[in-house]
Protein backbone atom coordinates (compact mmCIF):
# COMPACT_ATOMS: atom_id res chain seq x y z
CA UNK A 1 0.00 0.00 0.00
CA UNK A 2 1.25 3.23 -1.09
CA UNK A 3 1.94 6.13 2.22
CA UNK A 4 -1.07 7.76 0.35
CA UNK A 5 -3.53 5.31 0.49
CA UNK A 6 -2.09 4.61 3.97
CA UNK A 7 -3.09 7.95 5.12
CA UNK A 8 -6.55 7.77 4.05
CA UNK A 9 -7.06 4.22 5.18
CA UNK A 10 -5.59 5.78 8.53
CA UNK A 11 -7.87 9.02 8.67
CA UNK A 12 -11.23 6.64 8.21
CA UNK A 13 -9.89 4.36 11.06
CA UNK A 14 -9.04 7.31 13.20
CA UNK A 15 -12.55 8.96 12.70
CA UNK A 16 -13.94 5.14 13.76
CA UNK A 17 -11.81 5.20 16.66
CA UNK A 18 -13.02 8.85 18.17
CA UNK A 19 -16.59 7.41 17.21
CA UNK A 20 -15.69 4.30 19.26
CA UNK A 21 -14.44 6.05 22.56
CA UNK A 22 -17.16 8.47 22.38
CA UNK A 23 -19.36 5.70 23.10
CA UNK A 24 -18.07 5.79 26.86
CA UNK A 25 -15.99 8.98 27.23
CA UNK A 26 -18.61 12.06 26.77
CA UNK A 27 -17.02 15.14 25.57
CA UNK A 28 -13.04 15.71 26.23
CA UNK A 29 -12.80 15.44 22.49
CA UNK A 30 -9.33 17.65 22.59
CA UNK A 31 -7.81 15.42 25.39
CA UNK A 32 -8.85 12.54 23.50
CA UNK A 33 -7.46 13.67 20.37
CA UNK A 34 -4.22 14.46 21.85
CA UNK A 35 -3.78 11.13 23.95
CA UNK A 36 -4.20 9.26 20.32
CA UNK A 37 -1.88 11.79 18.36
CA UNK A 38 1.06 11.02 21.44
CA UNK A 39 -0.31 7.26 20.91
CA UNK A 40 0.12 7.00 17.14
CA UNK A 41 3.70 9.30 17.22
CA UNK A 42 4.75 7.00 20.01
CA UNK A 43 5.29 9.25 22.87
CA UNK A 44 3.75 9.04 26.74
CA UNK A 45 1.36 11.09 28.16
CA UNK A 46 0.82 12.93 31.63
CA UNK A 47 -3.10 13.51 32.35
CA UNK A 48 -3.23 16.63 34.73
CA UNK A 49 -6.74 16.46 36.38
CA UNK A 50 -8.53 16.67 40.20
CA UNK A 51 -10.43 12.91 41.14
CA UNK A 52 -13.87 12.37 38.66
CA UNK A 53 -12.61 13.16 35.55
CA UNK A 54 -12.84 9.75 34.21
CA UNK A 55 -8.91 9.70 33.68
CA UNK A 56 -8.54 5.97 34.35
CA UNK A 57 -11.72 5.17 32.22
CA UNK A 58 -10.60 7.44 29.23
CA UNK A 59 -7.36 5.68 29.14
CA UNK A 60 -8.91 2.05 29.68
CA UNK A 61 -11.41 2.98 26.81
CA UNK A 62 -8.72 3.96 24.54
CA UNK A 63 -6.90 0.88 25.32
CA UNK A 64 -9.78 -1.89 24.47
CA UNK A 65 -10.72 0.48 21.29
CA UNK A 66 -7.04 0.26 20.12
CA UNK A 67 -7.19 -3.81 20.80
CA UNK A 68 -4.04 -3.15 23.39
CA UNK A 69 -3.17 -5.32 26.40
CA UNK A 70 -3.47 -2.57 29.10
CA UNK A 71 -2.44 -2.63 32.85
CA UNK A 72 -3.28 -0.72 35.74
CA UNK A 73 -0.30 0.52 38.13
CA UNK A 74 -1.96 1.87 41.24
CA UNK A 75 1.47 3.85 42.52
CA UNK A 76 1.52 4.72 46.17
CA UNK A 77 4.30 5.70 49.12
CA UNK A 78 5.10 2.55 49.78
CA UNK A 79 5.31 0.93 46.47
CA UNK A 80 8.83 -0.62 45.55
CA UNK A 81 10.13 -1.22 41.73
CA UNK A 82 10.02 -4.83 41.97
CA UNK A 83 6.35 -4.29 42.21
CA UNK A 84 6.35 -2.73 38.81
CA UNK A 85 9.09 -4.88 36.84
CA UNK A 86 8.67 -8.28 38.61
CA UNK A 87 10.85 -10.06 40.77
CA UNK A 88 12.85 -13.29 40.89
CA UNK A 89 11.59 -16.25 42.73
CA UNK A 90 12.71 -19.72 43.53
CA UNK A 91 10.41 -21.74 42.11
CA UNK A 92 9.72 -25.84 42.75
CA UNK A 93 12.96 -27.00 41.46
CA UNK A 94 14.63 -24.34 43.34
CA UNK A 95 15.56 -22.71 40.30
CA UNK A 96 15.53 -18.71 40.32
CA UNK A 97 12.29 -17.58 37.70
CA UNK A 98 11.24 -14.14 36.97
CA UNK A 99 7.91 -13.10 37.32
CA UNK A 100 6.97 -10.45 35.08
CA UNK A 101 5.62 -7.24 36.68
CA UNK A 102 2.49 -4.84 35.59
CA UNK A 103 5.40 -3.27 33.30
CA UNK A 104 4.93 -5.88 30.70
CA UNK A 105 1.87 -4.94 28.57
CA UNK A 106 0.99 -2.04 26.11
CA UNK A 107 -0.67 0.46 28.05
CA UNK A 108 0.25 1.23 31.12
CA UNK A 109 -2.27 3.63 33.02
CA UNK A 110 0.51 4.87 35.59
CA UNK A 111 -2.35 6.30 38.27
CA UNK A 112 -1.19 9.34 40.64
CA UNK A 113 2.21 8.79 39.77
CA UNK A 114 3.05 11.56 42.28
CA UNK A 115 1.75 9.55 44.98
CA UNK A 116 5.31 7.08 45.35
CA UNK A 117 8.92 8.13 46.07
CA UNK A 118 11.54 8.68 42.95
CA UNK A 119 13.45 5.49 43.25
CA UNK A 120 9.96 3.78 42.02
CA UNK A 121 9.30 6.46 39.47
CA UNK A 122 12.70 6.26 37.92
CA UNK A 123 11.90 2.42 37.40
CA UNK A 124 9.77 3.31 34.89
CA UNK A 125 12.27 5.67 33.11
CA UNK A 126 14.11 3.00 31.35
CA UNK A 127 10.78 0.94 30.17
CA UNK A 128 9.93 4.56 28.85
CA UNK A 129 12.90 5.46 27.01
CA UNK A 130 14.26 1.99 25.96
CA UNK A 131 11.23 -0.06 25.75
CA UNK A 132 13.50 -2.63 27.84
CA UNK A 133 13.58 -3.47 31.46
CA UNK A 134 16.91 -4.74 33.60
CA UNK A 135 15.91 -7.02 36.18
CA UNK A 136 18.51 -8.79 38.35
CA UNK A 137 21.26 -8.32 35.46
CA UNK A 138 19.17 -9.55 32.75
CA UNK A 139 17.61 -7.59 29.68
CA UNK A 140 13.97 -7.77 29.05
CA UNK A 141 12.46 -6.23 25.99
CA UNK A 142 9.04 -4.78 25.91
CA UNK A 143 6.32 -5.58 23.41
CA UNK A 144 5.73 -3.11 21.12
CA UNK A 145 3.52 -0.54 20.71
CA UNK A 146 4.39 0.73 24.35
CA UNK A 147 3.04 3.37 26.48
CA UNK A 148 2.93 4.71 29.76
CA UNK A 149 0.46 7.80 30.29
CA UNK A 150 0.38 8.48 33.70
CA UNK A 151 -2.13 10.39 35.73
CA UNK A 152 -1.43 13.54 38.32
CA UNK A 153 -3.46 15.26 41.18
CA UNK A 154 -2.57 19.23 40.90
CA UNK A 155 -4.29 19.64 44.36
CA UNK A 156 -2.55 17.15 46.23
CA UNK A 157 0.61 18.49 48.00
CA UNK A 158 0.76 16.46 51.15
CA UNK A 159 2.40 13.41 51.03
CA UNK A 160 3.23 13.24 47.19
CA UNK A 161 6.60 13.54 45.20
CA UNK A 162 6.70 15.85 42.15
CA UNK A 163 7.93 14.05 39.06
CA UNK A 164 11.69 15.72 38.38
CA UNK A 165 12.52 17.60 35.45
CA UNK A 166 14.34 15.27 33.94
CA UNK A 167 11.16 12.94 34.06
CA UNK A 168 8.62 15.33 33.01
CA UNK A 169 10.74 15.49 29.82
CA UNK A 170 10.29 11.52 28.92
CA UNK A 171 6.86 12.56 28.42
CA UNK A 172 5.57 13.87 24.84
CA UNK A 173 1.96 15.77 26.16
CA UNK A 174 0.95 17.23 29.43
CA UNK A 175 -2.42 17.66 29.26
CA UNK A 176 -4.80 19.08 31.37
CA UNK A 177 -8.10 17.64 31.88
CA UNK A 178 -11.05 20.06 33.11
CA UNK A 179 -14.26 19.96 34.39
CA UNK A 180 -16.97 18.85 32.02
CA UNK A 181 -19.70 21.95 30.72
CA UNK A 182 -23.08 21.82 32.00
CA UNK A 183 -24.66 19.89 29.16
CA UNK A 184 -21.79 17.13 29.28
CA UNK A 185 -22.22 16.54 32.65
CA UNK A 186 -26.08 16.26 32.21
CA UNK A 187 -25.30 13.65 29.71
CA UNK A 188 -22.76 11.61 31.94
CA UNK A 189 -25.02 11.75 35.01
CA UNK A 190 -27.32 10.01 32.26
CA UNK A 191 -25.28 7.64 30.58
CA UNK A 192 -24.11 6.11 34.24
CA UNK A 193 -26.38 6.06 36.16
CA UNK A 194 -28.75 2.84 34.30
CA UNK A 195 -27.37 -0.62 34.15
CA UNK A 196 -26.62 -0.16 30.61
CA UNK A 197 -23.60 -1.92 29.22
CA UNK A 198 -21.59 -0.36 26.62
CA UNK A 199 -18.94 -2.44 24.64
CA UNK A 200 -16.22 -0.93 22.90
CA UNK A 201 -14.95 -2.79 19.80
CA UNK A 202 -11.35 -2.94 19.29
CA UNK A 203 -10.61 -1.62 15.81
CA UNK A 204 -6.88 -1.89 15.71
CA UNK A 205 -4.09 -4.49 16.82
CA UNK A 206 -0.73 -4.08 18.15
CA UNK A 207 1.03 -4.65 14.79
CA UNK A 208 -1.46 -1.86 12.85
CA UNK A 209 -0.52 0.33 15.24
CA UNK A 210 3.28 0.00 14.51
CA UNK A 211 2.91 0.23 11.25
CA UNK A 212 0.72 3.38 11.82
CA UNK A 213 3.69 4.82 14.22
CA UNK A 214 6.00 4.23 11.39
CA UNK A 215 4.19 5.71 8.29
CA UNK A 216 3.90 9.11 10.57
CA UNK A 217 7.62 9.32 10.94
CA UNK A 218 7.85 8.80 6.56
CA UNK A 219 5.73 11.92 6.41
CA UNK A 220 7.88 14.34 4.94
CA UNK A 221 8.41 18.41 7.15
CA UNK A 222 9.35 21.29 4.97
CA UNK A 223 12.64 22.84 6.19
CA UNK A 224 10.95 26.34 7.39
CA UNK A 225 8.08 24.45 9.58
CA UNK A 226 11.02 22.22 11.36
CA UNK A 227 12.86 25.36 11.37
CA UNK A 228 9.94 27.55 12.90
CA UNK A 229 9.46 24.41 15.66
CA UNK A 230 13.39 24.75 16.81
CA UNK A 231 12.75 28.72 16.68
CA UNK A 232 9.61 28.17 18.88
CA UNK A 233 11.58 25.96 21.48
CA UNK A 234 14.98 28.03 21.29
CA UNK A 235 12.53 31.49 22.49
CA UNK A 236 10.94 29.62 25.63
CA UNK A 237 15.21 29.43 26.66
CA UNK A 238 15.47 32.79 29.19
CA UNK A 239 19.32 33.45 27.64
CA UNK A 240 18.84 33.53 24.65
CA UNK A 241 18.62 36.76 22.18
CA UNK A 242 15.28 35.69 20.61
CA UNK A 243 13.59 35.43 23.95
CA UNK A 244 10.26 37.71 24.08
CA UNK A 245 10.30 39.69 27.42
CA UNK A 246 7.86 37.48 28.94
CA UNK A 247 10.32 34.46 29.02
CA UNK A 248 13.34 36.32 29.94
CA UNK A 249 11.21 37.85 33.04
CA UNK A 250 9.17 34.94 34.21
CA UNK A 251 11.08 31.45 32.93
CA UNK A 252 13.98 30.36 35.53
CA UNK A 253 14.08 27.17 32.33
CA UNK A 254 13.74 27.06 29.34
CA UNK A 255 12.98 23.44 27.10
CA UNK A 256 16.09 21.16 25.73
CA UNK A 257 15.56 19.92 22.04
CA UNK A 258 13.35 16.93 23.05
CA UNK A 259 10.37 18.95 22.78
CA UNK A 260 11.78 19.96 19.23
CA UNK A 261 11.06 16.35 18.21
CA UNK A 262 8.07 16.36 19.73
CA UNK A 263 6.87 19.33 18.39
CA UNK A 264 7.45 17.79 14.90
CA UNK A 265 6.00 14.54 15.33
CA UNK A 266 3.36 15.47 17.19
CA UNK A 267 2.64 18.10 14.12
CA UNK A 268 2.78 15.47 11.43
CA UNK A 269 0.16 13.43 13.09
CA UNK A 270 -1.97 16.59 13.64
CA UNK A 271 -1.89 16.97 10.29
CA UNK A 272 -2.23 13.40 9.00
CA UNK A 273 -5.58 12.69 11.24
CA UNK A 274 -6.77 16.06 9.30
CA UNK A 275 -6.18 14.39 5.36
CA UNK A 276 -2.94 16.58 4.79
CA UNK A 277 0.21 14.90 3.49
CA UNK A 278 2.34 17.37 5.26
CA UNK A 279 2.03 19.70 8.01
CA UNK A 280 2.25 23.20 8.28
CA UNK A 281 2.97 25.85 11.02
CA UNK A 282 -0.82 25.65 12.18
CA UNK A 283 -0.08 22.22 12.94
CA UNK A 284 2.83 22.28 15.28
CA UNK A 285 1.25 25.74 17.10
CA UNK A 286 -2.46 23.16 17.87
CA UNK A 287 0.62 20.90 19.25
CA UNK A 288 2.29 23.24 21.12
CA UNK A 289 0.46 23.95 24.52
CA UNK A 290 0.23 20.13 25.70
CA UNK A 291 4.14 19.43 24.51
CA UNK A 292 5.70 22.66 26.24
CA UNK A 293 3.44 22.82 29.39
CA UNK A 294 5.22 21.33 31.14
CA UNK A 295 8.96 21.26 30.11
CA UNK A 296 8.89 25.77 30.95
CA UNK A 297 9.83 26.29 34.47
CA UNK A 298 7.93 29.18 35.76
CA UNK A 299 9.56 31.37 38.75
CA UNK A 300 8.44 32.96 41.72
CA UNK A 301 7.32 36.24 40.06
CA UNK A 302 4.85 34.37 37.42
CA UNK A 303 3.21 32.93 40.34
CA UNK A 304 2.66 36.02 41.97
CA UNK A 305 1.19 38.22 39.21
CA UNK A 306 -0.46 35.34 37.92
CA UNK A 307 1.20 34.37 34.29
CA UNK A 308 0.41 31.11 33.35
CA UNK A 309 2.09 28.75 31.00
CA UNK A 310 -1.04 29.22 28.54
CA UNK A 311 0.29 32.87 28.42
CA UNK A 312 4.21 31.73 27.72
CA UNK A 313 3.54 29.75 24.96
CA UNK A 314 0.90 31.90 23.37
CA UNK A 315 3.91 34.92 23.65
CA UNK A 316 6.09 32.49 20.95
CA UNK A 317 3.67 31.88 18.64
Amino acid sequence: MSDVAAVEQFVKKFSALKTEISKVIIGQDQVVEEILISIFSGGHALLIGVPGLAKTLMVNTISQALGLDFKRIQFTPDLMPSDILGSEVLDESRHFKFIKGPVFANIILADEINRTPPKTQAALLEAMQERSVTVAGHHYKLDLPYFVLATQNPIEQEGTYPLPEAQLDRFMFAIHLDYPSFKEEVDVVKATTTDRKITVNPLFNASEIVEFQKLMRRVPVADNVIEYAVAMVGKTRPNSDQAPELVKNYIDWGAGPRASQNLILAAKTHAVIRGKFSPDIEDVQAVAFGILRHRIIRNYKAEAEGISEQDIITSLF
